[in-house]
Protein backbone atom coordinates (compact mmCIF):
# COMPACT_ATOMS: atom_id res chain seq x y z
CA UNK A 1 0.00 0.00 0.00
CA UNK A 2 2.76 2.51 0.68
CA UNK A 3 4.62 1.30 -2.14
CA UNK A 4 1.36 2.21 -4.30
CA UNK A 5 1.07 5.28 -2.81
CA UNK A 6 4.47 6.67 -3.19
CA UNK A 7 4.30 6.00 -6.86
CA UNK A 8 1.81 8.04 -7.12
CA UNK A 9 3.41 10.64 -5.68
CA UNK A 10 6.30 10.16 -7.73
CA UNK A 11 4.38 10.27 -10.66
CA UNK A 12 2.01 12.95 -9.49
CA UNK A 13 4.75 15.28 -7.74
CA UNK A 14 4.45 17.87 -9.24
CA UNK A 15 0.65 18.26 -9.26
CA UNK A 16 1.09 16.91 -5.57
CA UNK A 17 3.42 20.30 -4.54
CA UNK A 18 1.42 22.68 -6.39
CA UNK A 19 -1.80 21.05 -4.44
CA UNK A 20 0.58 21.70 -1.09
CA UNK A 21 1.46 24.83 -2.14
CA UNK A 22 -1.95 26.12 -2.59
CA UNK A 23 -3.26 25.40 0.47
CA UNK A 24 -4.19 27.28 3.32
CA UNK A 25 -1.86 25.12 5.87
CA UNK A 26 1.35 26.28 4.12
CA UNK A 27 0.35 29.76 4.65
CA UNK A 28 -0.48 29.21 8.17
CA UNK A 29 2.50 27.37 9.20
CA UNK A 30 4.78 29.61 7.66
CA UNK A 31 4.61 31.83 10.57
CA UNK A 32 5.95 29.38 12.87
CA UNK A 33 9.51 29.22 10.61
CA UNK A 34 11.06 31.86 12.14
CA UNK A 35 10.55 30.72 15.58
CA UNK A 36 11.75 27.62 14.81
CA UNK A 37 14.98 28.98 13.52
CA UNK A 38 15.30 31.21 16.48
CA UNK A 39 14.82 27.96 18.51
CA UNK A 40 17.55 25.75 16.54
CA UNK A 41 20.22 28.41 16.26
CA UNK A 42 20.00 28.98 20.15
CA UNK A 43 19.87 25.05 20.40
CA UNK A 44 22.87 25.05 18.28
CA UNK A 45 24.83 28.14 20.13
CA UNK A 46 23.93 26.52 23.87
CA UNK A 47 26.61 24.35 23.91
CA UNK A 48 29.77 26.97 22.37
CA UNK A 49 29.25 28.97 25.67
CA UNK A 50 32.05 28.30 27.58
CA UNK A 51 31.11 31.24 30.51
CA UNK A 52 28.83 30.63 32.99
CA UNK A 53 25.05 31.38 31.92
CA UNK A 54 23.18 33.76 34.05
CA UNK A 55 20.03 32.49 36.11
CA UNK A 56 17.32 33.90 37.19
CA UNK A 57 13.66 32.80 38.59
CA UNK A 58 14.43 29.29 37.67
CA UNK A 59 15.56 29.72 34.10
CA UNK A 60 19.47 29.76 32.32
CA UNK A 61 19.57 32.12 29.40
CA UNK A 62 22.55 31.51 27.02
CA UNK A 63 24.31 34.51 27.46
CA UNK A 64 26.01 34.87 31.08
CA UNK A 65 25.94 38.40 33.13
CA UNK A 66 29.68 39.05 33.25
CA UNK A 67 30.94 42.96 31.95
CA UNK A 68 32.53 42.04 28.69
CA UNK A 69 33.83 44.66 26.28
CA UNK A 70 34.10 42.13 23.30
CA UNK A 71 30.34 40.84 23.33
CA UNK A 72 26.91 41.24 24.82
CA UNK A 73 25.67 39.90 27.60
CA UNK A 74 23.07 40.18 30.25
CA UNK A 75 24.76 43.46 31.42
CA UNK A 76 23.12 45.06 28.00
CA UNK A 77 20.26 43.90 28.66
CA UNK A 78 20.30 45.57 32.11
CA UNK A 79 22.28 48.56 31.58
CA UNK A 80 21.68 49.91 28.37
CA UNK A 81 24.81 52.42 28.30
CA UNK A 82 27.37 50.05 29.26
CA UNK A 83 26.46 48.62 25.80
CA UNK A 84 26.29 51.53 24.27
CA UNK A 85 29.70 52.10 25.32
CA UNK A 86 31.30 49.28 24.79
CA UNK A 87 29.22 47.41 21.74
CA UNK A 88 27.23 49.65 19.55
CA UNK A 89 29.47 50.95 16.84
CA UNK A 90 27.17 52.37 13.63
CA UNK A 91 24.45 53.70 15.19
CA UNK A 92 26.34 56.11 17.82
CA UNK A 93 25.28 59.49 15.64
CA UNK A 94 21.12 58.40 15.04
CA UNK A 95 20.98 57.91 19.28
CA UNK A 96 18.47 61.15 19.24
CA UNK A 97 16.35 59.24 17.39
CA UNK A 98 17.01 55.63 18.37
CA UNK A 99 16.74 56.08 21.80
CA UNK A 100 12.84 57.85 21.77
CA UNK A 101 11.57 54.37 20.24
CA UNK A 102 13.67 52.22 22.24
CA UNK A 103 12.98 53.65 25.94
CA UNK A 104 9.78 54.19 24.76
CA UNK A 105 9.54 50.66 23.99
CA UNK A 106 10.99 49.85 27.48
CA UNK A 107 8.61 51.92 29.11
CA UNK A 108 5.72 50.89 27.86
CA UNK A 109 6.87 46.95 29.01
CA UNK A 110 7.87 48.45 32.53
CA UNK A 111 4.72 50.67 32.56
CA UNK A 112 2.13 47.24 32.21
CA UNK A 113 3.09 45.92 35.70
CA UNK A 114 4.70 42.06 34.37
CA UNK A 115 7.62 43.02 32.26
CA UNK A 116 8.42 39.69 30.85
CA UNK A 117 4.88 39.10 30.13
CA UNK A 118 4.48 42.10 28.45
CA UNK A 119 7.97 41.30 26.39
CA UNK A 120 6.94 38.29 25.27
CA UNK A 121 3.49 39.34 24.09
CA UNK A 122 4.50 42.64 22.43
CA UNK A 123 8.42 41.60 20.98
CA UNK A 124 7.66 38.22 20.94
CA UNK A 125 4.42 37.28 19.65
CA UNK A 126 2.22 40.35 18.56
CA UNK A 127 5.07 41.83 16.14
CA UNK A 128 6.24 38.80 14.36
CA UNK A 129 2.76 38.17 14.22
CA UNK A 130 1.93 41.75 12.59
CA UNK A 131 4.90 41.19 10.06
CA UNK A 132 3.87 37.99 8.79
CA UNK A 133 0.18 39.23 8.53
CA UNK A 134 1.28 41.78 5.97
CA UNK A 135 3.63 39.97 4.14
CA UNK A 136 0.46 37.43 3.87
CA UNK A 137 -1.45 40.84 2.61
CA UNK A 138 1.35 41.97 0.34
CA UNK A 139 1.61 38.63 -1.33
CA UNK A 140 -2.33 38.07 -2.31
CA UNK A 141 -1.66 41.66 -3.93
CA UNK A 142 1.02 40.73 -5.66
CA UNK A 143 -1.37 38.14 -7.22
CA UNK A 144 -3.70 40.70 -7.96
CA UNK A 145 -1.67 42.70 -9.35
CA UNK A 146 -0.19 40.16 -11.41
CA UNK A 147 -3.74 38.99 -12.76
CA UNK A 148 -4.82 42.04 -13.68
CA UNK A 149 -1.38 42.96 -15.82
CA UNK A 150 -1.64 39.71 -17.54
Amino acid sequence: MCLKLFRTLLVHKQHFIIKIHNTNIVKYLSFLIPFLMMILINELVRPTITEKPYSRFGVTMINPLSNSKEKCSWICHNQTQYCKDHHVKYLNPYYKQTDIVYFGIINLLQSNGNYGLANIVLLVLSIPFLIWLFTIKSIKLQKKIKVLNE
